[in-house]
């Protein structure tokens, strides 16, 4: 990812209109980053896939098998300690 100080980019934001069809850009002030410039079709492939993480089923739309499998399942005994979160006293 090529990254370049907010002052180039404000200058040359034509420049880097065309660039960000290949890569993305991160805008950088005093050495860290203030924001990414990506193209309008990265962005978009972001938000579907934001919109697929945050997506919930209930379970009577799921398959029998699937309901059964997420019933079935059983946490690694090395998060054991997550239980006591999980307490109500």
């Amino acid at each position: 990812m090529r990254e370049v100080p907010t002052t180039e980019f404000t200058r040359n934001f034509g420049r880097y209109r065309e660039i960000v069809q290949r890569e993305p850009v991160a805008v950088m002030s005093h050495g860290r980053p203030t924001g990414y410039f990506v193209s309008a079709v990265e962005y978009e492939e972001l938000q579907h896939y934001k919109n697929l993480a945050r997506q919930s089923f209930a379970t009577r739309d799921l398959q029998r098998e699937e309901v059964e499998a997420i019933a079935g399942g059983r946490m690694s005994s090395e998060h054991d300690h997550l239980n006591a979160l999980m307490d109500t006293k």
